[in-house]
C-alpha cells in the first residue's frame, strides 16, 4: 500500500487452502477466524479450531472451545486500580516464589482511562468544574500517585489523566485503529483486526467502528496483559436487520433503547449480535456507537457493526493517521471484512429485524435499561408502577422543603443529568440538547429549582463544539454546566442532592426520580434519594429538569408559561432533525480531534505534580485506605493442590431474580454506620472524606465490608430488611453480612450463596467475584448467571452451580437453617459435569439434588484448580 508492505494472515488463502468459501461467515466470527489462523501453533490454536468457525455456516452453531487473543486491553480507573495492585502484589509473589519479578509486565498494549473518580458535589454554577477537579485530586492523590508508580513501572501500559474524558469515548475517538499493526520477530510489520477486552462492560461501544470487543473482569483482563488467552466458546451470532431512516422528532436514544427491549425479548445472552441491512448506511458512526454501547443492556456479548465507508469516514474525520486510514480500507477488502451496498447478508444463527422509522420517542425506568416505555405513556407508566415504588407510603404526600416556597412529592425529578458514554459520544443529541436549552430559554422556561442538574462530556470535543455552536451558554443558563468529564451520575457519582431536599424525600419517604442520559438505571444506583430512574436523550433530560416531574405528560401537557404567560409545549422548543443536522456540520470539526487528542497522555499541572514511588516492585504503605497489598497470595504453593468437596456449609445470602453486580460489589457511596463506615472512621477518616467504593477498590479491607451490602439489597433470609443484612445460623442473629462471614470464619465454616434467575447482570465488576471470595463464599449456587460474573467467579476460585430445571431456592423452600454439602468435586471436576447438592435441614431431614457445575471450559477447570486465575498465571510464569 502505497510502497510500503504490510504481512497479513489472509482468508481468503485459508479458503484456497482447503478451508472452504467461508464469504457469508458473520463478519464479527470472521474477525475471530483471523485471530485463529494467525495464532494457529498446533497447541493452543489448532487447526480443528479453525475448521470449526468455519463450519459454523452449517449449524449457525457450534460447541467448541477456542483460545482467543484480542490485540489490547482497555481499563478505567475503578476496576484498573485493583489490576495494577494485583500485579505490584504479583510482583511481590514472583519474589517470594525465587522468580524474576520482571516477568509480571503487560504483553499486550494496556490502557487506563481515569473517568470514574469524578464527582459531581458542585454543580449549576460556573466553578463547578473547577471545585469538582479540586476535590478529585484531593481523595484520590493516593490512587493517582499508584497509577503514575504502574505508568513508569510497566511496560505497554499507558494512563489518560484524570479530567479528559469516558474511557470508551477516548477509545471510540482516538485510541481504537480498526486495523491493528505490530512488528513480528523479524521487525515485518504484521496487519490485523483491532480487538480488545475491557474492564467494562460497555467496552462494547466500540463495536460501532467495527472493533471486536467486550468487557471482562478485572481478573481475566489481568490475565490477557499476561499473555493468556481467554477461553471461550465459538458463539451463536444473532442477526439484526436494520431498515428505514429515524423520523422527525426521533433520536439515536429512542433507536437504542428500542433495540434493547427488542433484543432482550429475543434473548441474546452469551450471544454476538451484528447488525445488517440497508438501514445501517443511514445511521452515522455516532450513532452505532450508541447502539454498541448498549451491548450489555441488551444483554449480548457485543454489538458489532462491519466496515464501511462511513467507518472510514469516521476514521479520516477524527484526525487519525491518513496511512492507517487507508490500510483500514485496503485491509477489509482484502480479507472480505468490507461491506457495502451489494454485500450478500451473511448468515445467522437467528435473525430480527427493525424499520428504523417506526421508532418512537421513549424513555427506559424506572429500574431497567430494557424496560423502555413510550415518551407518551411515561406519566401514566410512573403513576401504575408508584405503589410498587412507594413500598406503603402515601401516594398523595407532599413535602415543604425547609427554607423555600415549595413541596415536593412522588415522581419530583430531583436529578437531570446528561452524562454517560451512551450519548454524550453522539453530537446529534449533544447538540440537540443544547438547542432545546436555548428554544427553552427564548421562551422564559426555567429548570425547576428542586432539581439537581450537571452536565459531564465524554471528551473535551464536545466541550469544544458545544462552545463553537454557542450552546454550551445556553445550557450553563439552564444549571448544566460543565461539571467534569467522567461518567458521574451513570456510576453513581452524583453526589449530594441540596439536604433540605434530602430531608424532604425522608420525611415523606418520597419516590423521587432522577432522569440521565446513561445506560444504567438499576435502583439504588444513581442516588440513595432517587427510588425511580430513567434514562433518555440528553435533549430529554433538559425537558424534565424543565418540567421538573415525571406526573407530567410532557408530549401534551405545558412545560410552563412564556414571557406573555402563554403556554410552552414540548413541540415548541423540540429542533427539527435537519437544524440538528445542520449544527453538527457547523459545529464539529476534524481540527478539535487533533488539538484534543495532541498530548493525550501527558496531564495537567496538578497531574504532573504528584509525587509516587520508584522501583520495580511497590513499596505498599501500610496505613493507606486507598491502596493495600491484596491477601491471594498468602501462603500460595509453587505448585497446585487438588480438588475438594464443601461439606458442612452454610448460608449467607438467599436472595432472588436480577440480582446485579451493583448489588453484589461495592459501588457508589459509603454508610457511616456500615462496615466499611466502621473501618474507615477507626483509621481517622471522616465522613466526608469517605470518597467512594468505587475509588476504594485498592482497598480489600473496605471492599469486602462493603460487598452485598448495596441499600437495595433484600436478602430472603433476613426478611422486611434492605442492605447487607443476614442472619447467622444456627443462633438466628440479625447482623451485617460482614460480620457473620467473619463469625463463620471463626467458626471454620464454609459459605454457599443461592439465587435465582440472572444473578450477576451488570457491569464487569472484578469485586463483585473478589468481595465474593474474601467473604468466605465457595460456592454460588444460582438458576443461571450473567456470562462475565459467571466466567470472574471462576477466576476467583469460587465454583458457579446451576439449579435444574423447575428446582429453585423456592421449590425447596429454604430458610437458611440447613447445612450444604456439594461432592463430587473431590475426585475431579470436568466441564459442565453434575455436583450433588446435599441439603440438610434443622430437623435431620435431608433431601439431594443434582447441580449443573458452571465450570464451561478445560482451561477454566485449571483456574479453579489454581485457586484462581492469577495463580494459575502466576504459577507459569514463575516455572517457565
Amino acid at each position: 500500500m502505497d510502497g510500503k508492505s504490510y504481512d497479513y494472515y489472509s482468508i481468503p488463502a485459508a479458503e484456497e487452502a482447503g478451508l472452504g468459501d467461508v464469504s457469508r461467515l458473520p463478519f464479527s466470527l470472521k474477525v475471530l477466524l483471523e485471530n485463529l489462523l494467525r495464532h494457529e501453533d498446533g497447541r493452543t490454536v489448532t487447526s480443528e479450531d479453525v475448521t470449526a468457525v468455519a463450519g459454523w455456516l452449517e449449524n449457525q452453531k457450534a460447541d467448541r472451545e477456542i483460545a482467543y487473543r484480542p490485540a489490547r486491553v482497555l481499563m478505567q480507573d475503578f476496576t484498573g486500580v485493583p489490576a495494577v495492585v494485583d500485579l505490584a502484589a504479583m510482583r511481590d509473589a514472583m519474589v517470594a516464589l525465587d522468580g524474576d519479578p520482571e516477568k509480571i509486565n503487560p504483553l499486550a498494549q494496556c490502557d487506563l482511562v481515569i473517568d470514574h473518580s469524578v464527582m459531581v458535589d458542585k454543580s449549576g454554577t460556573a466553578a463547578s468544574f473547577g471545585e469538582n477537579v479540586e476535590l478529585e485530586m484531593q481523595r484520590n492523590g493516593e490512587r493517582y500517585a499508584f497509577l503514575r508508580w504502574g505508568q513508569k513501572a510497566f511496560n505497554n501500559f499507558r494512563v489518560v489523566p484524570p479530567g479528559t474524558g469516558i474511557c470508551h469515548q477516548v477509545n471510540l475517538e482516538y485510541l481504537a485503529q480498526t486495523v491493528w499493526t505490530t512488528n513480528d520477530q523479524n521487525g515485518t510489520e504484521v496487519a490485523y483486526p483491532d480487538t480488545l477486552v475491557g474492564t467494562d462492560s460497555h467496552t462494547t461501544m466500540v463495536n460501532g467502528l467495527a472493533v471486536l470487543g467486550w468487557g471482562v473482569g478485572g481478573i481475566e483482563a489481568e490475565a490477557v496483559m499476561l499473555g493468556q488467552p481467554i477461553s471461550m466458546l465459538i458463539p451463536e451470532v444473532v442477526g439484526f436487520k436494520l431498515t428505514g431512516k429515524l423520523k422527525e422528532g426521533t433520536t439515536a436514544t429512542d433507536l437504542v433503547l428500542t433495540v434493547t427491549q427488542m433484543l432482550r425479548a429475543q434473548g441474546v445472552v452469551g450471544k454476538f449480535v451484528e447488525f445488517y441491512g440497508p438501514g445501517i448506511a443511514e445511521l452515522a458512526l455516532a450513532d452505532r456507537a450508541t447502539i454498541s454501547n448498549m451491548a450489555p443492556e441488551y444483554g449480548a456479548t457485543c454489538g458489532f457493526f462491519p466496515i464501511d465507508a462511513e467507518t472510514i469516514n469516521y476514521l479520516n474525520f477524527t484526525a487519525r493517521d491518513p496511512e492507517r486510514v487507508k490500510l483500514v480500507e485496503a485491509y477489509a477488502k482484502a480479507q472480505g471484512m468490507w461491506r457495502e451496498e451489494s454485500t450478500e447478508d451473511p448468515v445467522f444463527t437467528a435473525s430480527l429485524e427493525l424499520d428504523i422509522s417506526t421508532v418512537e420517542p421513549s424513555l427506559a425506568g424506572p429500574k431497567r435499561p430494557q424496560d423502555r416505555v413510550l415518551l407518551s405513556d411515561a406519566a401514566p407508566a410512573f403513576k401504575d408502577v408508584l405503589p410498587t415504588l412507594a413500598d406503603g407510603a402515601s401516594l398523595g404526600a407532599e413535602v415543604n422543603v425547609q427554607g423555600t416556597d415549595y413541596a415536593i412529592g412522588h415522581g419530583d425529578v430531583i436529578i437531570a443529568a446528561i452524562t454517560s458514554c451512551t450519548n454524550t459520544s453522539n453530537p446529534n443529541v449533544m447538540l440537540a440538547a443544547g438547542l432545546v436549552a436555548r428554544n427553552a430559554l427564548a421562551k422564559g422556561l426555567t429548570v425547576k429549582p428542586w432539581v439537581k442538574t450537571s452536565l459531564a462530556p465524554g471528551s473535551k470535543v464536545v466541550t469544544d463544539y458545544l462552545a463553537k455552536a454557542g450552546l454550551q451558554d445556553d445550557l450553563d443558563a439552564l444549571g448544566f454546566n460543565l461539571v467534569g468529564y467522567g461518567c458521574t451520575t451513570c456510576i453513581g457519582n452524583s453526589g449530594p442532592v441540596a439536604p433540605a431536599i434530602a430531608d424532604a424525600i425522608a420525611e415523606g419517604d418520597l419516590v423521587a426520580c432522577s432522569v440521565l442520559s446513561g445506560n444504567r438505571n438499576f435502583e439504588g444506583r444513581v442516588s440513595p434519594q432517587a427510588k425511580a430512574n430513567y434514562l433518555a436523550s440528553p435533549p430529554l433530560v433538559v425537558a424534565y429538569a424543565i418540567a421538573g416531574s415525571m406526573n407530567i405528560d410532557i408530549t401534551k401537557d405545558s412545560l410552563g408559561n412564556d414571557q406573555n404567560g402563554n403556554p410552552v409545549y414540548l413541540s415548541d422548543i423540540w429542533p427539527s432533525n435537519a437544524e440538528v443536522h445542520a449544527t453538527v456540520r457547523e459545529a464539529v470539526t476534524r481540527d478539535m480531534f487533533v488539538t484534543q487528542y495532541a498530548d493525550v497522555f501527558s496531564g495537567d499541572d496538578a497531574w504532573k505534580s504528584i509525587k509516587t514511588a520508584e522501583g520495580q516492585t511497590y513499596t505498599w504503605d501500610s496505613t493507606s485506605t486507598y491502596v493495600q497489598h491484596p491477601p491471594y497470595f498468602q501462603g500460595m504453593e509453587k505448585e497446585a493442590g487438588g480438588f475438594s468437596d464443601i461439606t458442612g456449609a452454610r448460608i449467607l445470602a438467599l436472595l432472588g431474580d436480577s440480582v446485579t453486580t451493583d448489588h453484589i460489589s461495592p459501588a457508589g457511596a459509603i454508610k457511616a454506620d456500615g462496615p466499611a463506615g466502621e473501618y474507615l472512621k477507626s483509621h481517622q477518616v471522616s465522613a466526608k472524606d469517605f470518597n467512594s467504593f468505587g475509588s476504594r477498590r485498592g482497598n480489600d479491607q473496605v471492599m469486602t465490608r462493603g460487598t452485598f451490602a448495596n441499600i437495595r439489597l433484600r436478602n430472603e433470609l433476613a426478611p422486611g430488611t434492605e442492605g447487607g443484612v443476614t442472619r447467622h445460623m444456627p443462633d438466628g442473629q440479625q447482623m451485617w453480612i460482614y460480620d457473620a462471614a467473619q463469625k463463620y470464619h471463626a467458626e471454620q465454616t464454609p459459605l454457599v450463596v443461592f439465587a435465582g434467575k440472572e444473578y450477576g447482570t451488570g457491569s464487569s465488576r472484578d469485586w463483585a467475584a473478589k468481595g465474593t471470595l474474601l467473604l468466605g463464599i465457595q460456592a454460588v449456587i444460582a438458576e443461571s448467571f450473567e456470562r462475565i460474573h459467571r466466567s470472574n467467579l471462576v477466576g476467583m476460585g469460587i465454583l458457579p452451580l446451576q439449579f435444574p430445571e423447575g428446582v429453585t431456592r423456592k421449590t425447596l423452600e429454604l430458610d437458611g437453617n440447613e447445612v450444604i454439602d456439594l461432592t463430587g468435586i473431590g475426585a475431579g471436576i470436568t466441564p459442565r459435569m453434575n455436583v450433588a447438592c446435599k441439603i440438610t435441614r434443622s430437623d435431620g431431614s435431608s433431601e439431594t439434588i443434582d447441580l449443573l457445575c458452571r465450570i464451561d471450559t478445560l482451561d477454566e477447570v485449571e483456574y479453579y484448580r489454581n485457586d484462581g486465575i492469577l495463580q494459575y498465571v502466576l504459577r507459569n510464569l514463575s516455572a517457565a
